[in-house]
């Protein structure tokens, strides 16, 4: 069983120990080791908003700016032949390479949050 949690521009994913019979989360997208778990649905999201707000109590006491979990640049290594596809198939449509793929990303990501 796996979720996710979002909150303050925050995600987590949290998945069931069953050994444990606990729940276990940790934000994503950051380098940061951020972790909670909790025993309940009930405190799970009370313990994933403790995380984040520890990590940014954390961030402020060591005068470090919190990670953002995404800086909006993304390096991908594809087979040459779908990178030469996905150019044709940018120009072809009147757009840069990037806006093309961000286009098909964001497409994709609403079709998985559709399904989901």
């Amino acid at each position: 069983m796996t979720n996710v949690l979002k909150w303050k521009g925050f995600a987590a994913r949290v998945e069931y120990d069953a050994d444990d019979k606990l729940f276990v989360g940790h934000l994503a997208g950051i380098n940061d080791v951020v972790g909670f778990h909790a025993d309940t649905v009930d405190s799970l999201e009370q313990g994933f908003h403790e995380a984040v707000e520890g990590y940014l109590d954390a961030c402020r006491k060591l005068k470090k700016a919190p990670e953002k979990p995404f800086r909006g640049e993304l390096m991908l290594r594809i087979d040459p032949e779908v990178h030469a596809s996905a150019a044709l198939e940018a120009q072809l449509s009147g757009k840069s390479l990037n806006k093309w793929a961000e286009d098909a990303l964001r497409a994709a990501v609403s079709k998985a949050n559709t399904a989901a």
